[in-house]
């Protein structure tokens, strides 16, 4: 089975690139051409990752489940500091055939590791 990553986004720019077929931003106000890669997360990181780049401006946000055996680019995971916990980045643009679902945010609660979802 493939390892599914997580990214939060803005319901707009998935509908954006399910038009085009690809989805360029990195995070909140940054494409992927000036972060340099897409930041993801594992579900675990997923709320904390909510807290720290959309706080309580949450509306309209959506979780996409990509699916890293549909990826053509490198995913690495990073710690964004020195023995921090590491975080999946996408190094190159997101296919919108990876993304295998679409969950609504918030409302939706990512179950932790081992609980049942």
């Amino acid at each position: 089975m493939t390892e599914q990553l997580l990214h939060l986004t803005e319901q707009p720019l998935w509908e954006a690139a399910r038009r085009t077929g690809t989805y360029e931003m990195s995070t909140r106000g940054r494409t992927l051409r000036e972060e340099g890669f897409i930041h993801c997360s594992l579900p675990h990181q997923l709320p904390a990752v909510a807290r720290a780049v959309y706080g309580s401006d949450d509306e309209g946000l959506v979780v996409l489940v990509i699916d890293t055996g549909r990826l053509a680019v490198p995913v690495r995971y990073e710690a964004v500091e020195p023995g921090g916990e590491e975080f999946p980045h996408l190094y190159g643009p997101l296919p919108a055939s990876a993304v295998v679902e679409v969950r609504p945010w918030p409302g939706h609660m990512v179950p932790e590791e081992g609980e049942a979802g």
